[in-house]
């Protein structure tokens, strides 16, 4: 017999016991982690829940964290995990999955969330929109050495990374004051020229300061000016650049490509990591074909949604034809007035 309860990221014991089970478990991510509850709840005011199925001994079985947000434009929902790639329910086995997904319906509708969003991890078998097509992840090994990893780069990406490592560049990585600068200014610009809202400044303090050692920054710049930068996370012996941008000079300088194949060192000798995640892209575009000419085959990621009787998901796919008049427009603020607003909006994705 099994118990759903609802454990608090902020008790000790019960982070613990969250994080513990998480590691332990070949499916586990940095969004099954407490420490990701406690940066979006604190970066960007959304409420936490983790749910945990238990055995009669006690003992952590079945998890799902789940984020509530809620947004004027896009619309309230449950997401496991809010602001992450992944973060979907954790288990060894159907029925406690399926035990823990009719719990968050429940939530769901205690909380007047219609929307409930499953990012990976087992799914349910019946009753819910499934995406199996839209997003890809994109994962491969590190190789042992730099001129190894070099190698393994095919040779038109290659020849890239090649002309920025003779570009008078330098890279640095760090969670000081002076990394968090240069990298939500470069963050900022490179979302805002996508036509994107930027998140909260707060979301990526609270990310580095909740994940420690297991969170960075690595900042490429050109004669002290930051280009491109990337916030990365570790786990289980894999890096992810998870945001990452580059401002309009970076293109010229090959800042990206340096960024990249310099993140691989550095994960290789500085974190001990032995595989690299290039996180998810969505099939067909841009981003999926520049982490195929890396040498990373995709593979689709699936995901679910679920909807109250006569509503439909919310939909946030920015290649909606619905988004493309507000992207253009966004594309042509100002920065200032975009790092303003974004945030307000950003929130409400998830």
């Amino acid at each position: 017999m099994t118990t759903i309860r609802t454990l608090d990221p902020h008790n000790v014991e019960d982070a613990k016991r969250v994080d513990a089970f998480v590691r332990a478990h070949s499916q586990g991510s940095p969004f099954h982690l407490s420490a990701w509850s406690l940066a979006v709840e604190k970066g960007c005011g959304v409420r936490t829940s983790i749910l945990a199925s238990e055995s009669k001994d006690a003992e952590i079985i079945g998890l799902l964290p789940l984020h509530e947000v809620r947004s004027p434009l896009f619309g309230n929902a449950l997401a496991a995990s809010a602001f992450g790639v992944g973060g979907g329910v954790l288990s060894h086995d159907q029925a406690n999955a399926d035990a823990l997904i009719a719990h968050a319906l429940v939530l769901a509708k205690n909380r007047n969330c219609p929307t409930v969003e499953l990012r990976g991890g087992m799914l349910p078998t019946q009753g819910w929109h499934l995406d199996t097509d839209t997003y890809l992840g994109f994962t491969r090994a590190l190789a042992g050495d730099d001129d190894a990893e070099l190698t393994a780069i095919p040779r038109k990406q290659r020849a890239e990374v090649r002309r920025a490592l003779g570009f008078d560049l330098s890279v640095e990585t760090g969670t000081s004051k002076r990394d968090r600068d240069a990298h939500y200014l470069v963050y900022a610009t490179s979302v805002r020229n996508l036509g994107t809202p930027v998140f909260p400044r707060a979301l990526f303090d609270a990310v580095l300061d909740n994940f420690g050692d297991a969170a960075d920054i690595l900042t490429v710049r050109k004669d002290g000016t930051p280009i491109a930068s990337v916030l990365s996370l570790y786990h289980a012996g894999v890096v992810m650049p998870y945001w990452g941008g580059g401002t309009t000079e970076a293109r010229v300088w090959r800042a990206n490509d340096l960024m990249y194949y310099a993140l691989m060192l550095h994960a290789r000798k500085m974190k001990g990591c032995t595989h690299f995640d290039f996180g998810r892209s969505k099939a067909g575009t841009g981003p999926a074909s520049f982490k195929r000419n890396w040498g990373f085959e995709a593979q689709p990621l699936f995901y679910a949604k679920w909807a109250a009787d006569g509503m439909k998901p919310r939909e946030i796919n920015p290649l909606n034809p619905k988004y493309q008049l507000q992207i253009a427009m966004w594309k042509k603020l100002p920065l200032w007035v975009a790092n303003a607003v974004g945030p307000v909006i950003a929130r409400g994705l998830g």
